[in-house]
């Protein structure tokens, strides 16, 4: 936690998600123009903001889908899980007073990480970047 309640930066805040065991990359991705805003880790034959364009496009079609907001547009989605055959993609909404939506792009190794390890303190360092109480 960060000391007198202040807010986690951006840099800080991929910092402390690469020391999250299995995370190879985090990526800050700006929603509304699919462009990323910070990166950290490992991004091996991977364009990084190719790779935020198309998981914005994920993120984006998951918030229009009804089925999975029961068709309530209130209904605030956190995260959306990917799972490949060695990866997890770990995509997390940032609610907080920024200008436009915000998430992080989480690459996490299955052999190294844990999964239910990896979400708690995602949540975390999430709730600090975008300042208590939001």
């Amino acid at each position: 936690m960060t000391s007198g309640g202040a807010v986690l930066g951006v840099d800080g805040c991929l910092e402390r998600i690469m020391d999250i065991p299995g995370a190879r990359s985090a990526t800050l991705v700006d929603a509304a123009s699919g462009l990323a805003i910070a990166t950290a880790g490992l991004h091996q034959g991977v364009d990084q903001h190719e790779a935020a364009a198309t998981s914005t496009d994920v993120v984006r079609a998951v918030l229009d889908c009804p089925a999975l907001t029961n068709g309530h547009h209130d209904e605030n989605l956190t995260e959306i899980i990917v799972c490949g055959t060695h990866v997890y993609h770990l995509l997390n909404l940032v609610h907080g007073d920024f200008d436009g939506r915000l998430f992080v792009h989480v690459l996490l190794d299955d052999d190294t990480g844990n999964l239910a390890m990896a979400r708690f303190r995602l949540h975390g360092i999430l709730a600090e970047f975008a300042g208590a109480g939001s």
